[in-house]
């Protein structure tokens, strides 16, 4: 099935006239990583898809030699419009375009090559970037699918002012126990807006209670956090929340749970 995609280049900075730019051409060309030219695939594909582009065989003596003469001498023309590679496969995974799809598998792996015009523009070493439509229509609907789950969670979430506070207290430093119930939906869509990966993550946490308890008794002071440690007075009760819910959750230590609380409940009537 024929699938096409582009190699663009960075804008060139330049006192050039527009049009000299414009008819001007970047090449990708061969990087070396641990004093060997940068391969497009592993040993075993080279013997697959370079079969018939070297002037020997795999079973050549001197195949080696020639794979590394092959991409050290690989270079990709990139013009002020890009360059089209057809890197579809047919019914039996062959390449359409055998030559487009080793520069295509090169570009993927070059350093200098983003796989994204933002990842490329984010990177002072990126030079160009794979426009592959495809796949961006497929990260701009994973993207809407999410944001439709995180709202979803939140019609449900919004039935439960506690487990809205909770919610809101693990995303953010904002304490519920100060706002109005107005506030406290208003902060947690515009949080959810704003990380709906996060708001699902935590929303659908099933130790959502505990994980928003142990929040407030650091908040508090009840318990310490240092670095990623929780700490009760001098034991470590866990080196991540995540362990400390753990052992909290243990039944042999509920009753240092049921210490903690009555602190904390202390705490909040003084």
């Amino acid at each position: 099935m024929s699938k096409k995609i582009f190699i663009r280049r960075k804008d060139l900075d330049s006192h050039l006239p527009k049009a000299v730019r414009a008819e001007a051409t970047t090449k990708l060309s061969s990087v070396y990583v641990n004093r060997q030219p940068l391969h497009g695939f592993s040993a075993e594909d080279n013997k697959k898809y370079l079969n018939g582009i070297l002037d020997v065989a795999p079973e050549h003596v001197d195949w080696p030699r020639h794979v590394k003469q092959f991409y050290a001498d690989l270079t990709i023309p990139v013009g002020f419009t890009g360059v089209e590679l057809e890197v579809g496969l047919d019914g039996n995974d062959n390449p359409l375009n055998i030559m487009d799809y080793i520069k295509y598998n090169f570009a993927l792996k070059h350093p200098h090559v983003g796989l994204t015009k933002e990842e490329m523009d984010s990177n002072f070493n990126k030079r160009f970037y794979i426009q592959d439509l495809t796949r961006e229509d497929k990260v701009k609907n994973n993207e809407i699918k999410l944001k439709k789950d995180a709202d979803k969670e939140f019609i449900k979430l919004s039935s439960s002012l506690p487990n809205m506070k909770r919610v809101l207290r693990l995303m953010s430093e904002s304490n519920p126990e100060r706002m109005t119930d107005e506030q406290i939906e208003n902060s947690l869509y515009a949080l959810k807006d704003k990380s709906p990966k996060k708001f699902l993550r935590i929303a659908t946490d099933k130790h959502l209670e505990l994980k928003a308890e142990i929040d407030e008794m650091i908040t508090a002071g009840v318990l310490r956090k240092i670095g990623n440690q929780v700490i009760f007075i001098d034991e470590v009760l866990g080196e991540t929340v995540d362990d400390t819910v753990i052992y909290l959750k243990d039944k042999k230590n509920s009753g240092k749970l049921t210490v903690l609380r009555a602190k904390l409940k202390e705490l909040a009537l003084t």
